[in-house]
């Protein structure tokens, strides 16, 4: 990857992290230590899981997290190495 695309790269990570809620949702995920639901987000940042959805897709596209999909149940976690790579020591601000 050359500088211009790392800058894009860093331009939209940035991008979706300007929106409070992914930040709230990172935080949880961080401090929870592994995959949760979208509904059990939801409940604890009590928004609709609708809502909690848009944030999940977002910030999958940013490669920040990563979504398992079982049955009907999504699963997110969060993408470590895109962490290490772009935003290193960020999640223990959290």
């Amino acid at each position: 990857m050359n500088i211009e695309q790392e800058d894009n790269r860093l331009a939209a990570i940035f991008k979706v992290l300007s929106e409070p809620n992914r930040i709230r949702i990172l935080r949880i995920l961080y401090h929870a230590g592994r995959e949760l639901t979208c509904s059990e987000i939801s409940q604890q940042l009590n928004i609709s899981k609708s809502t909690v959805s848009y944030h999940f897709k977002a910030l999958r596209l940013a490669g920040l997290t990563n979504t398992r999909q079982e049955a009907q149940a999504k699963y997110l976690s969060i993408n470590r190495a895109a962490f290490d790579r772009y935003l290193p020591h960020f999640l223990e601000t959290l």
